[in-house]
């Protein structure tokens, strides 16, 4: 098995296209390693860690180019010196760029800013056969045609290797206030708080504590809190809590991700309660760590499924993903494999990883 650590997007289409037909398998900075199936062997592991530059930042416009392998937590230090931010927070230490595009990583603040989804608006991919392909541009606008970005979030390198990417930015907040309350059910404070005028960033729950995280220049961040905190009953203080956004598994634990319908926040959490959960509970997503069964997740997801939900394995010793079903029913599965047909008709991409499609 070789190594490559291509420099450049001209490098990295020659490394793909000299491939062949052989397996590749797309490394990053190693903050997922267990995300999705179980990787098949690749004669080949291709590093974004050389594609590391941020290619322009244009401050006025609040928007960056950067490339695939630039570590998440350099980026965010460098747009800080401007006063901006890229308002994605998923909290895998390491993580890189590429690595949040291609998995669709987010956090807490996705409650107000979205995924990567949403914060993309111009990509550069390498497709297998060394094809460069580019869509979107450097300009915060709807485009027409077909839209490379969103295709290739989420889909875990399958159909090739995200190599630059343009994002919008946010202006960084000034003051950042948490209000936190116990509360065995969050669904009556949280259905209070999204008809509220309050425009939180995140909402959050662990299983035990309700957070409510605001962020706005002092005064403003001040005065929301107080008013967030005589909504629920809670006590404010400065910064997110302890743990913020954390996922909730260790390295043996099986890590899930649980989808529902934003008002069943409730129902949900009855059903999450044999296991340690975190919350984005204005969002209807829960990330749940512990022990799982075959039958536990065909129980789970069959409860989930009831509130409009969907129950994935993100992470699990290979042990485990042996015995469960990784990805469970998939909605639209089958335009999913036409989409794999073009883009790798050989499936070389990834191996293993997406293996629904």
């Amino acid at each position: 098995m070789s190594v490559v650590c291509p420099a450049s997007v001209d490098e990295l289409a020659s490394v793909l296209r000299e491939s062949g037909s052989a397996p590749v398998r797309v490394a990053g900075g190693g903050s997922k390693p267990g995300w999705g199936g179980i990787a098949a062997p690749a004669d080949h592991v291709v590093s974004t860690l050389g594609l590391n530059r941020i290619v322009e930042h244009a401050e006025g416009d609040l928007v960056v180019t950067v490339e695939a392998g630039a570590r998440m937590a350099d980026l965010q230090q460098t747009l800080a010196a401007a006063g901006q931010w890229l308002a994605l927070d998923p909290p895998d230490a390491g993580a890189t760029v590429g690595g949040v595009v291609a998995c669709a990583a987010s956090g807490p603040r996705r409650l107000r800013f979205g995924t990567p989804r949403d914060l993309l608006i111009g990509v550069t991919v390498v497709l297998p056969d060394g094809t460069v392909a580019r869509s979107g541009g450097k300009v915060v606008k709807n485009v027409a045609g077909y839209d490379l970005g969103k295709l290739f979030c989420g889909a875990y390198g399958t159909l090739g290797v995200v190599a630059q990417c343009t994002f919008r930015l946010h202006p960084r907040p000034r003051a950042v206030r948490s209000v936190s309350v116990g509360v065995d059910d969050p669904g009556p404070l949280v259905r209070e708080l999204r008809w509220s005028p309050f425009r939180p960033s995140a909402i959050e729950y662990d299983g035990e504590r309700l957070s409510v995280v605001v962020e706005a220049f002092e005064a403003a961040a001040d005065a929301q809190a107080e008013q967030v905190a005589a909504l629920t009953g809670g006590s404010v203080s400065a910064g997110v809590p302890s743990g913020f956004g954390m996922r909730p598994w260790g390295p043996d634990d099986v890590g899930l991700k649980a989808t529902f319908r934003v008002g069943a926040l409730s129902e949900a959490v009855a059903l999450a309660r044999p296991f340690r959960m975190s919350a984005h509970a204005a969002s209807g997503v829960l990330w749940l760590g512990g022990a799982c069964d075959p039958a536990t997740l065909a129980e789970l997801r069959a409860g989930f499924a009831a509130y409009d939900g969907t129950v994935t394995v993100v992470t699990a010793p290979d042990s485990a993903k042996r015995e469960l079903d990784v990805w469970g029913p998939v909605r639209g599965v089958e335009l999913m494999r036409r989409l794999r047909d073009q883009f790798d008709p050989d499936r070389r991409m990834n191996r293993g990883v997406l293996d629904v499609i």
